[in-house]
């Protein structure tokens, strides 16, 4: 018996090694979203306070593909990635809305005011209610939605150039193929 209770915290000990071994050349930007392939959550957002840019709405998210990108202006990474969200905006020409994620007004117009707004629609998330829906871990976090508007594609952290070109244009078009839903 006192084996047993010796050799127990160095089973517990080699067990965890081995799953922190069996994990360690995971990509840590993958994580799984239990929304894809499933509906986008109902939520209505308001614009954001003094911006010519609508607010957007679960309804909003059909008819045609759609990115998501949930951002924020003391995000460093989404100033990074801002760049390429206005190219890929000029490159496809692609329907996107922009989460902004609990930022007060003023900075968001900031934001956007010195990096130019790619956004068609911008929705206000002063809360987090909408992002914590979404299953937003971070700022930013990147969605393609498609014709029906169900979730297709998450893209977590910054996007990247080789990002967009290995992941979010294949599910752009993936989204393009999609039949909207019957009214």
């Amino acid at each position: 018996m006192k084996k047993l209770l010796f050799a127990a915290p160095l089973l517990l000990l080699v067990g965890l090694i081995a799953v922190f071994a069996s994990t360690i050349n995971r990509d840590p930007s993958l994580v799984r979203s239990v929304l894809i392939d499933k509906p986008a959550p109902q939520f209505t957002l308001a614009p954001v306070e003094g911006m010519d840019v609508p607010g957007f709405d679960t309804a909003s998210l059909t008819g045609e593909p759609t990115v998501v990108n949930v951002f924020a202006s003391w995000c460093i990474p989404c100033r990074d990635e801002h760049p390429l969200l206005e190219a890929l905006k000029e490159k496809t020409g692609v329907r996107l809305f922009g989460i902004n994620h609990s930022d007060a007004p003023e900075n968001a117009r900031a934001f956007l005011a010195e990096l130019g707004n790619p956004y068609d629609a911008i929705g206000a998330d002063r809360d987090r209610r909408v992002s914590i829906d979404w299953g937003v871990y971070g700022v930013p976090e990147t969605f393609v939605v498609d014709t029906s508007g169900k979730i297709i594609f998450k893209h977590v952290g910054p996007l990247t150039a080789e990002a967009i070109e290995s992941e979010l244009l294949p599910a752009l078009e993936k989204a393009r193929l999609q039949l909207p839903m019957a009214p």
